[in-house]
């Protein structure tokens, strides 16, 4: 088994429980935010769908990469969240799919002119950035979700709302 397929694994099964916490986004919270500096929840939602793709394409660039400039779109609906899940999710299976182990070991560089912003190995930064970061924000959006009143799903157990086990 080559290293790529874990990762792959745990991608493709996040996807879908991210999918779940994303379907539950609805159209008329999209510009709430429960504090003046966090994100709206259609901001939070749609950065969340975008992660997967975005950093493995960024990560399969050659090194050093030119760190990107991080815009904060808007959804315009709430099922463009699900669309570009989708979406994101298959390019990342595409960019990762075309590095073998040794381009995973290798240590991948993010500059900003000159200066070095980080330096890890592909797969910890696939890890860190394209999977925890994304579980990060995906919690945080079902705060958002628990705040307005929604109802929150099952992410690795029961929720207060769900109960897979039941």
């Amino acid at each position: 088994m080559a290293i790529i397929d874990g990762l792959l694994q745990e991608l493709e099964q996040e996807a879908k429980t991210t999918r779940r916490v994303l379907e539950r986004v609805p159209d008329n919270h999209l510009t709430w935010r429960p504090h003046p500096k966090a994100r709206t929840l259609g901001g939070l939602a749609l950065h969340i769908a975008i992660i997967p793709g975005f950093f493995a394409e960024l990560v399969a660039l050659p090194s050093p990469g030119e760190a990107p400039r991080f815009i904060d779109p808007s959804p315009k609906s709430a099922a463009e969240l699900i669309v570009t899940l989708d979406e994101s999710v298959a390019k990342a299976k595409k960019a990762l799919l075309g590095m073998d182990d040794a381009a995973l070991a290798a240590t991948w560089r993010l500059k900003q002119g000159d200066r070095e912003l980080l330096a890890l190995p592909r797969m910890a930064l696939l890890r860190s950035v394209m999977l925890n970061h994304s579980y990060h924000h995906r919690g945080q959006l079902t705060v958002y979700l628990r705040e307005l009143g929604l109802l929150v799903p099952s992410i690795y157990g029961p929720s207060a709302d769900e109960n897979p086990f039941a």
